[in-house]
């Protein structure tokens, strides 16, 4: 995304010269709500970025203005409780890279994205990372990438209100072009894979249906899997989350399990073994392999952890039977957003085409599509221009 805009807009406002931070938004490949579950997650950075002009002020203020919404905001650096709207993220964000040591004084912001909203490539971290990663650099906080993108977590939890896994920030955080990220969501460990797409292209696309139940179900479905690894315990003492399960444990405590905590904790270890068999598929060069387990992955998150809706499932079920895509699923929190396909290179434009038609058609609704490209993680203009 050109910064020239957010840096024109800062001079404007504040009269002085900032530094450039940016961080991207995020697809996955597979791997949905298994991070919160101490799973494995299958993420890349892409080529659509939340960009921040930041410079001190000298006072003991954060004065904030977000472009894309011509809204201003400020708050004191004292202030350590949350807020209503989008300033909460700027709160929580300074706040908890206070609480990792980071000394921060008053400083000036403005800041744009070209990160779609609500379509979930999680726009958010992209904010938390790239506001994180400026300001350490601002003032030379010293703080690892890690500690960046666990304050952008922590402060999803204690100033959102959102119980997010580790996944989508660290994506924005340590993503890198023509890569994914195999991340283990217990140890943080995590591993840089190539991708291998040739002759196929990643498209999303966007029902334009906002995440209306999105957070207070998302922390639903984390109560309801807490709940099935307690009755897990008293059968198999031995673990600690569904991370340390098989589909055949949660199937013999069925009885025991409320029927949605069944089918929560029953999707998780599914989805997990999906994601470690797509990663075979993907060292193999099998993406006809690997596109068998994204419809398996939507087909578990639409009728077990029920977090898909009618539009995408509508789009999904379009792509089933056509020869020029691998495969399809809803992608992020649910209950809107994306759908994320895996498509034959010469055949994007057709089936941009035909998807929009049938769409507008069947449910009376504009789809927006984008072909996405992986990218970098977050950084400052100097290590962009390096």
């Amino acid at each position: 995304m050109d910064a020239s805009k957010v840096r024109s807009k800062f001079i404007e406002l504040f009269s002085n010269e900032p530094m450039i931070a940016r961080a991207p938004g995020r697809v996955n490949i597979i791997g949905e709500h298994t991070d919160y579950n101490d799973g494995f997650v299958l993420p890349a950075a892409v080529d659509k970025e939340m960009v921040f002009a930041l410079a001190p002020n000298g006072l003991e203020v954060v004065r904030a203005h977000a472009l894309d919404l011509n809204e201003t905001e400020e708050f004191p650096l004292t202030l350590d409780a949350p807020r209503e709207g989008w300033i909460n993220f700027i709160i929580g964000v300074t706040v908890e890279l206070s609480k990792k040591g980071a000394s921060l004084k008053g400083y000036d912001l403005v800041f744009s994205s070209d990160v779609p909203m609500g379509a979930g490539m999680s726009s958010s971290a992209a904010l938390e990372c790239a506001l994180g990663t400026g300001l350490n650099t601002l003032f030379n906080a010293g703080l690892s990438q890690k500690d960046i993108a666990l304050a952008g977590q922590a402060s999803e939890h204690n100033f959102v209100g959102v119980k997010c896994g580790i996944m989508d920030q660290f994506a924005s955080t340590f993503g890198k072009a023509n890569h994914v990220i195999r991340l283990d969501c217990r140890s943080k460990e995590m591993e840089l894979v190539p991708l291998k797409m040739e002759g196929y292209k990643l498209v999303l696309c966007n029902t334009k249906v906002t995440h209306s139940l999105a957070s207070s179900e998302y922390n639903t479905r984390r109560e309801q899997c807490e709940a099935g690894v307690e009755i897990l315990k008293t059968k198999y003492p031995e673990i600690t989350n569904l991370r340390d399960c098989t589909p055949e444990m949660v199937k013999s405590c069925q009885a025991e399990m409320e029927a949605k905590v069944y089918d929560r904790c029953l999707y998780v270890v599914e989805e997990n073994d999906r994601l470690m068999r797509a990663c075979d598929c993907m060292a193999a060069g099998d993406l006809a392999g690997l596109g068998k387990e994204i419809y398996g992955s939507h087909d578990g998150l639409s009728k077990l952890y029920e977090v898909s809706c009618p539009e995408l499932d509508f789009l999904v079920d379009q792509t089933r039977e056509r020869e020029d895509v691998l495969g399809a699923r809803m992608m992020g929190g649910g209950f809107g957003g994306c759908t994320i396909n895996l498509v034959a290179a010469d055949a994007v434009d057709g089936f941009i085409a035909d998807l929009t038609a049938a769409y507008k058609k069947e449910l009376n609704k504009d789809m927006e599509a984008y072909v996405v490209v992986t990218g970098d993680g977050a950084r400052t203009e100097a290590e962009v221009e390096a």
